[in-house]
């Protein structure tokens, strides 16, 4: 049998399901794993990163690679081992995992970048240029100052790297500023201290649940518990489900430590923002770092702490690619880097609820507001056999009017963006739908465009009705936008706001209309998911949910849940300071029993009737799932892919399909699913692993897109 020889096992960043094998290099000494690699690949090259050292039979011909691009690793070996996890433990190719790690500008093959603090100055041991030209003249005046310079303007800068060159110029790196935090704002309560106690305590690995009210001082507690450990030069981590809740947040974590240690990290930065600061924090000059999903996977030498923050938000899953869960990931990290780890929200997830009753949790809870302020009463508005004048109640508009004529603020729920969210012919009954997707087209009044929110396709008013040609064409339902409208037209000298992604598409937009609302001034604020949770708005005394029963009867089986997290979340924006605050809740169904239980104000006496209604359907948390699910442009190879990989799957597991997908077509896919179910995680995991293998060898599967995505927070 030949010998084998050695070679770099190599993941190619992107979603491609194996490992590749290239030639060892000519320089001495081995590569640590983790180095970016730029290979051949094809008739183009890649960025791929080295996992190691594997064993080739010599009668193989390898590529070399075209070049080293770093000298040492990228990820310290925790957050190379957190990656390695992910991948397995969602199934998901380890280079695509790579990638999501990673910002863009390092996935493209570029170089860290130099962001430590420098400043300049005259060489003391070098003699200046004999005859200095007029830039070179501009650069000695400006750096003639008593005290070192940071700041260069750009028309001398090549002139100063010419400088520092021949040496006639200095350049100094500035130490790292250590925090020094502000004195806490208010005095806090015997909950919010005992809280901050025991967290403070933690030694090691640990995993708390802050559970809180709204209103009860959470992120104060966060700011004790994480004061001493920024205070000793350490680095903490604040997750938070949205690009809108990052802000506030940010504001205050600057008020509170100052600026020069505290950054966010998200998705709305350019990417050389994002690759700054991700490298401030990889070098330890960042000590709070606030940020979204991928943020999880920035290198903190020195980190001590991770909060995550709505732990409860769906937002925490990936739904594209790598389907990981950040909550979950972020413990998986804690653990290996034996931290303690934060899970803070006023309505926790029924999963981490479950986890507090396995054992695996430790609780905290804090059952009053930080102030004296008390919760807000809700009051169920019964909607039958009333009048809606643009959906609203007489009831609610008239609280409406008594609370801006006492200088209060009105925050208006409908988690429906655009003006009506069908459009029907009032002869025939025909819904106007996407011509790819099974979904309704969106009337966008403003915009004058009917627009499908799922694949973005749009279209003009149609003249007539495509079915019977009639010109009777309706509008059906109500959307954020024609409430804006009505209320108008309602309350015609009172400022009317609109917060959703069609109003405010950007972050600026945002922070400008919350800086008008904290002025306190009398207004209406109508609003989607992005008022529902993190604000804090002084002046807000009535809450109006517009359809509450929008979520009692959907297919997918974390909607009450979803409903109930949403309604008390909401409900939390009234009466936070001194004003008292009130919630009127529109149903049709004033008898069901999650309305009832949301009129009662108590979450986990409602949470716990669905925990129970769980166990009794073998729901997660008392069981695994996972979904297959599959695409093509027809359906028969959906089904016979489906049907083939339910053929091959280990007895134990209980599967239920090929179902349609809750969205049948979507983009101009047609898409269907298998339920896969198993009694616990390592049972889903070992069946996986054996599964999963035999599925990408079916002929079936070459002929439909397909995914896997373990532990689904949302049915699509």
């Amino acid at each position: 049998m030949p010998a084998e020889i050695a070679c770099l096992e190599v993941a190619i960043l992107g979603p491609l399901p194996r490992i590749f094998s290239y030639a060892l290099p000519s320089i001495t000494g081995p590569l640590p794993p983790g180095v970016r690699l730029r290979v051949p690949f094809g008739k183009t090259s890649r960025v791929g990163i080295l996992l190691g050292y594997g064993d080739c039979p010599p009668d193989i011909h390898l590529k070399p690679i075209e070049a080293v691009i770093d000298t040492k690793p990228l990820l310290p070996e925790v957050l190379q081992q957190l990656l390695h996890f992910g991948a397995r433990y969602y199934h998901h190719p380890l280079g695509d995992v790579w990638s999501a790690a990673l910002p863009a500008l390092l996935r493209q093959g570029r170089s860290l970048p130099e962001v430590a603090p420098r400043v300049y100055q005259l060489s003391r041991s070098e003699q200046l240029p004999p005859r200095p030209g007029s830039r070179q003249m501009a650069l000695i005046s400006l750096l003639s100052a008593p005290k070192p310079i940071a700041e260069i303007p750009t028309p001398l800068r090549p002139i100063l790297q010419q400088a520092l060159k021949k040496g006639w110029v200095e350049a100094r790196t500035l130490p790292t500023p250590q925090i020094c935090a502000q004195p806490v704002p208010y005095a806090l309560n015997s909950e919010q201290s005992q809280a901050i106690l025991q967290l403070r305590q933690n030694q090691g690995f640990s995993c708390w649940l802050l559970d809180g009210v709204t209103g009860s001082g959470k992120t104060e507690v966060y700011f004790e518990t994480i004061r001493p450990h920024l205070e000793a030069g350490q680095q903490v981590l604040i997750l938070v489900p949205e690009i809108g809740l990052t802000p506030q947040l940010l504001a205050r974590c600057q008020t509170r430590f100052g600026s020069a240690g505290v950054a966010a990290l998200h998705s709305a930065q350019s990417d050389t923002e994002r690759l700054r600061i991700w490298t401030r924090a990889a070098t330890g000059q960042l000590q709070l770092l606030i940020g979204t999903r991928s943020t999880l996977f920035v290198p903190l030498p020195r980190l001590a702490c991770i909060i995550i923050d709505e732990e409860h938000d769906p937002s925490f899953k990936q739904h594209q690619g790598w389907h990981y869960s950040a909550r979950d990931m972020a413990i998986q990290r804690a653990r290996l880097e034996q931290i303690p780890v934060i899970l803070g929200s006023a309505t926790p997830s029924l999963e981490s609820l479950y986890n507090v009753q396995q054992g695996r949790y430790q609780l905290l809870q804090l059952r009053q507001r930080a102030t004296k302020a008390s919760l807000p009463g809700i009051t169920i508005i019964p909607l039958r056999r009333q009048y809606l004048q643009g959906g609203l109640s007489s009831t609610l508009l008239s609280a409406c009017r008594d609370t801006l004529a006492a200088g209060n603020q009105v925050l208006l729920f409908l988690n429906r963006r655009g003006y009506a969210p069908a459009v029907l012919c009032h002869d025939c009954g025909h819904v106007l739908h996407c011509p790819r997707c099974s979904a309704a087209l969106t009337w966008h009044r403003q915009q004058e465009r009917l627009r499908c929110h799922h694949c973005g396709h749009e279209s003009r008013w149609p003249a007539d009705c495509p079915e019977c040609h009639s010109a009777a064409l309706v509008t059906a339902g109500q959307g954020t936008e024609q409430l804006e409208e009505v209320l108008c037209q309602r309350f015609t000298n009172t400022p009317v706001w609109r917060i959703d992604r069609d109003a405010l598409p950007g972050r600026e937009g945002f922070a400008r209309i919350l800086e008008q609302i904290h002025q306190n001034q009398p207004a209406i604020l109508v609003g989607t998911q992005m008022l529902a949770k993190g604000h804090h708005f002084p002046a807000v005394t009535l809450v109006g949910i517009i359809n509450t029963d929008q979520g009692l009867f959907s297919a997918d089986f974390r909607a009450p849940e979803r409903l109930l997290q949403t309604v008390l979340q909401v409900a939390g924006r009234a009466g936070r300071e001194d004003r008292p605050g009130q919630v009127l809740l529109q149903t049709h169904l004033p008898q069901h029993p999650l309305i009832q239980k949301l009129a009662s104000g108590d979450y986990h006496e409602a949470a716990q009737l669905l925990l129970q209604e769980r166990i009794q359907a073998r729901l997660p948390p008392y069981t695994a799932l996972t979904l297959l699910s599959a695409e093509a442009h027809q359906r028969p190879p959906i089904e016979r892919f489906l049907k083939a990989a339910r053929y091959c799957a280990p007895a134990f597991l209980q599967i239920s399909g090929p179902q349609p997908a809750l969205l049948e077509k979507r983009a101009g896919f047609e898409r269907a699913e298998l339920w896969v179910e198993a009694p616990t995680r390592q049972d889903m995991q070992k069946a996986l692993r054996i599964w999963l293998p035999l599925c990408q060898k079916l002929p079936e599967a070459r002929k439909v897109r397909w995914s896997v995505d373990v532990d689904p927070q949302s049915l699509r």
